[in-house]
This record gives C-alpha cells, structure tokens and sequence, in this order.
C-alpha cells in the first residue's frame, strides 16, 4: 500500500499532467538498435536512469533539425543542474550523407552531451516504423542535393526506458515542465 502511494503521489487519479502528447503505455517506439557518434553500439537500455529527449533529422536540414536541437539545448539549460540527468538522441534520416564523422561534428556542436545515432538504410527504415517516424528522399536541384521531408517531432522517454511523450516541433519550448515531472517519477 505505502509503496502505490509513494508511486501515485504527485499524480492525480489520472497520472500525471503533461503539457505535451502523453503516449505512456504504447505499443510502438520500444527498440532501436543503432551506433553512436562515438562509435559504440547503443540501445534504449544504455540510458536507463536519464530522461532521453529522441529527435529524428538530418544534418544536411536547412531548418527544423537544427532548430530542434538549438531548443533542446535551451530545454536542458533551463533545467539547471537537472539538465545532466537528460540524454538528448539525433537519429539520422540520410545514412548516405550522414556518416559517423559528420555527426560528430554536427551533434555536439549544439551540446557536447547530445549524441548522433546512425546506422544503414535498413536500421534507419526500421527504426523510423518503430517510431511511426515518415521520412521520404525529396530531389533537389543538383544531384546529391536533396532534402527529406520527415516527421518534426520528438519522443521523451522516462528514466526507467518507457516511452512517455510525442512533442510536436513547435512544443518544444514546454518541454522543460514535462521533464521535471517525469524527473519526479510522473
């Protein structure tokens, strides 16, 4: 009894109020298996224990990828010394481009703790169906100029490795409330 209590409280009847698209308890965006910019081989699992923020993009993007990171730079700042306990993850949607050493040079520009995840064109198509993520090559005016067109958002999973949030792009900014309360075991 006093250990429900304990995991209800700050929760209402209903579970906790988020300000982004509550998802707890879906069925899908349960696994990726990808590398790292830093070469290692990482999972979900890897991060158990933070809050990881996963954004989808690429880095070749002429404004959504790099805004997103920009804002969850912000995001991880506003959380003061909360900040360290979060994980922030950019999956590449181009693997022909996106190679590790372009990562690794994109990601941690925008924060040295932000990590770029790669992997072939078959980990990155199922990785974006475990995530519902579209994602679709778009010809440019010269070859190898293209764009993707992709899906703006964002996942949060919680410190224990459940997916929690859908944040749309233009929500980022209300993140940093959504964060604390799971921080709090929401």
């Amino acid at each position: 009894m006093a250990v429900a209590f304990a995991v209800l409280a700050g929760c209402d009847a209903q579970g906790p109020s988020f300000r982004n698209t509550d998802v707890s308890g879906a069925e899908w965006g349960r696994e990726l298996a990808l590398t790292g910019h830093d070469g290692k081989p990482r999972t979900l699992a890897d991060f158990r224990g933070k809050i990881v923020v996963l954004a989808f993009g690429f880095t070749h993007c002429p404004d959504i990828c790099p805004t997103t990171l920009s804002e969850l730079k912000q995001v991880k700042d506003k959380l003061g010394s909360d900040g360290a306990r979060v994980q922030v993850l950019f999956m590449t949607l181009d693997p022909e481009r996106d190679s590790q050493s372009v990562l690794t040079q994109y990601v941690p520009a925008f924060d040295p703790g932000f990590l770029g995840l790669y992997g072939d064109r078959d980990a990155t198509a199922r990785t974006a169906k475990e995530f519902k993520v579209f994602f679709q090559k778009s010809p440019g005016q010269a070859p190898g100029a293209y764009s993707i067109d992709h899906t703006a958002a964002s996942y949060v999973f919680d410190q224990q490795g459940r997916l929690r949030l859908y944040v749309r792009h233009e929500q980022l900014a209300t993140l940093v409330d959504d964060i604390r309360t799971l921080l709090k075991g929401g």
